[in-house]
C-alpha cells in the first residue's frame, strides 16, 4: 500500500507538471506539426505512467484517464481539435478536462434525487456482489461469468459517477453525464450511441474516425469508408448486430409489423449486451487473473476502509 501511495504521489505530480506546460507554452506555437512535437513529450511520458503501480486499479484508472483520455486530447489540441478549443479559461479546468472524461453541460439541468437513488442501489448492488464472492466455490461458472461482468460494469459507473460530483464541486459547473441510463436502452443503437459512455465518443469521432474516414474516402466510396470507421469502434458481434438492426429500421414494413414494446426492447437489448459480454469478454480475464486480483483489489480496498473508519 505504502509503494502504491509513492506511486500514485509521484504520477499525480507529474501531472500536473506536464498539464501546467501544456496550458502555457504550447497554445503560444503554431497549431500542426509544431504545436504536436512541443506536447510529445508529454504523451510519451503519459504511455508509461501506467507502469508506476502494480494494482490493477490504479494501473487501469491511470492508462484509461492519462495514457489513453489525455493523449487523445493534447493531440486533438495540438491542431486546435478537440474537447480543449477552446482553451479553458484556468489551470484547473484545463487540467480537469484534459485528464478526466467530462464535458461543460451547455443547459445545466436540476439535480434530480431519482439519481442519488439510482446510484445508491448501484453501490448496494455492489456490496452484494462483493458478499457473493466469499461462496464463488459454489456458484455456478455461467452465472460467476456474469456476477464479473455486472463488477467490472457497477465499478465503472460508481468511480465515474464519484469522479464527476468531485470535478463539478471543485471547478463549480455543472458536467454533462458520462453514461445516460444505459440499463434503459430500447436498441442497439441506442445503446451504443446515446447511453453508454456518451462522452469518450465524442472524443474518438474527431480523433480516430473522422481522420479514418477521410484517409478511406480517398480510396473506396463513401458509404463504405462509413461502413469500416463505425466498425471499427465496436466490438465486431455488436457491430454486426447494429448494422444488421440499423437495416430493419429501413425497412418500414417490417416495422410497423413487429414493433416491440419499450419494456421488452429494453430486456432484450441489456440482455443482448450483458450475456455477449459476459460470454465474450470475461473468460479472458478470468484466465489471465485480471478479474481475480481486480476482485481481491476491491475487497481489500473495502476492508481498509472499514477499519480505518470504523
Amino acid at each position: 500500500m505504502e509503494e502504491e501511495l509513492k506511486g500514485l504521489i509521484k504520477v499525480l505530480v507529474l501531472t500536473i507538471i506536464s498539464i501546467s506546460y501544456c496550458y502555457y507554452l504550447p497554445p503560444k506555437i503554431k497549431p500542426g506539426l509544431p504545436r504536436f512535437l512541443s506536447v510529445f513529450p508529454i504523451v510519451a511520458m503519459f504511455l508509461v505512467l501506467p507502469l508506476f503501480f502494480s494494482t490493477m486499479h490504479l494501473s487501469f484508472i491511470t492508462a484509461f484517464f492519462l495514457t489513453w483520455l489525455a493523449n487523445f486530447k493534447l493531440i486533438l489540441f495540438s491542431f486546435d481539435k478537440g474537447p480543449l478549443i477552446p482553451i479553458p479559461s484556468n489551470l484547473s479546468r484545463f487540467l480537469c478536462f484534459t485528464c478526466f472524461p467530462i464535458k461543460s453541460q451547455q443547459n445545466p439541468k436540476p439535480h434530480n434525487h431519482l439519481s442519488i437513488l439510482v446510484f445508491a442501489i448501484k453501490l448496494a448492488i455492489f456490496g452484494v456482489l462483493l458478499h457473493l464472492y466469499d461462496y464463488k466455490q459454489t456458484l455456478p461458472p455461467l452465472l460467476l461469468l456474469g456476477l464479473y461482468f455486472l463488477h467490472l460494469y457497477l465499478e465503472i459507473e460508481i468511480i465515474l459517477t464519484l469522479l464527476k460530483v468531485f470535478v463539478s464541486i471543485s471547478l463549480g459547473c455543472d458536467l454533462e453525464p458520462q453514461s445516460n441510463k444505459p440499463y434503459l436502452a430500447t436498441s442497439l443503437q441506442d445503446f451504443w450511441g446515446r447511453r453508454w459512455n456518451i462522452i469518450v465518443p465524442s472524443i474518438l469521432r474527431p480523433a480516430v474516425y473522422t481522420p479514418m474516414r477521410q484517409v478511406s474516402e480517398r480510396r473506396m466510396s463513401s458509404d463504405w469508408a462509413l461502413f469500416s470507421g463505425e466498425v471499427t469502434l465496436f466490438f465486431i458481434l455488436q457491430g454486426v448486430c447494429l448494422a444488421a438492426e440499423l437495416a430493419v429500421k429501413k425497412k418500414t414494413t417490417v416495422m410497423q409489423r413487429w414493433r416491440l414494446s419499450p419494456a421488452v426492447s429494453r430486456i432484450l437489448t441489456v440482455g443482448f449486451v450483458f450475456l455477449t459480454g459476459s460470454w465474450l469478454m470475461t473468460p479472458q480475464l478470468v484466465r489471465s487473473g485480471v478479474v481475480e486480483k481486480y476482485i481481491n483489489e476491491a475487497l481489500f480496498f473495502v476492508s481498509y476502509v472499514k477499519h480505518t473508519l470504523f
